[in-house]
């Protein structure tokens, strides 16, 4: 596998950001991709579920897209993102227009490298880590990388909207 074969991990290369790539097997039958990346990945790199961050997808009242990183075992708070993005309200976004503006599909998008960088929010609960890990851009494939590059490359805020 090419060292840039993602824009998320192009992005991390480019930015000199120390980061670790790891791929499972996919299941195209799976229905949850975060629980999958948990189920195969956390056992395997010593990590627990709340160091896996799922990569989540709303659209805001006061207008367009935005992003929610969290931990996989965990809700997001519809109510707690739109108000650390200071949108108004939020809802989940269409699949196809999520796609569309990431350029990732469903279960492959990366809060990292996308089409187009999108107001992210990234739960607080990341910073307790020394690393975690999220989608690298592509189904089975994840990305290790220190919380706070995570933020830093993602223009983040961070704050609690996690909901166990």
């Amino acid at each position: 596998m090419a060292a840039a074969s993602t824009p998320a991990i192009k992005a991390l290369v480019q930015a000199k950001v120390e980061h670790r790539v790891h791929a499972y097997t996919h299941d195209p039958r799976s229905d949850s991709y975060g629980t999958e990346a948990v189920d195969a990945l956390a056992e395997q790199l010593g990590v627990t579920g709340e160091q896996i961050f799922k990569t989540l997808v709303i659209e805001l009242s006061s207008g367009g897209l935005a992003v929610a990183v969290l931990p996989v075992p965990t809700t997001l708070s519809l109510k707690a993102a739109a108000a650390a993005l200071s949108g108004g309200k939020a809802a989940m976004a269409d699949k196809a227009k999520a796609e569309r503006t990431t350029g990732y599909v469903l279960g492959g998008i990366s809060p990292l490298g996308q089409k187009k960088r999108l107001p992210t929010v990234v739960d607080e609960s990341a910073l307790r880590w020394d690393r975690v890990l999220c989608s690298a851009g592509k189904r089975g494939l994840e990305i290790e990388l220190a919380p706070a590059e995570l933020v830093r490359l993602t223009g983040a805020v961070t704050a609690a909207v996690a909901v166990s």
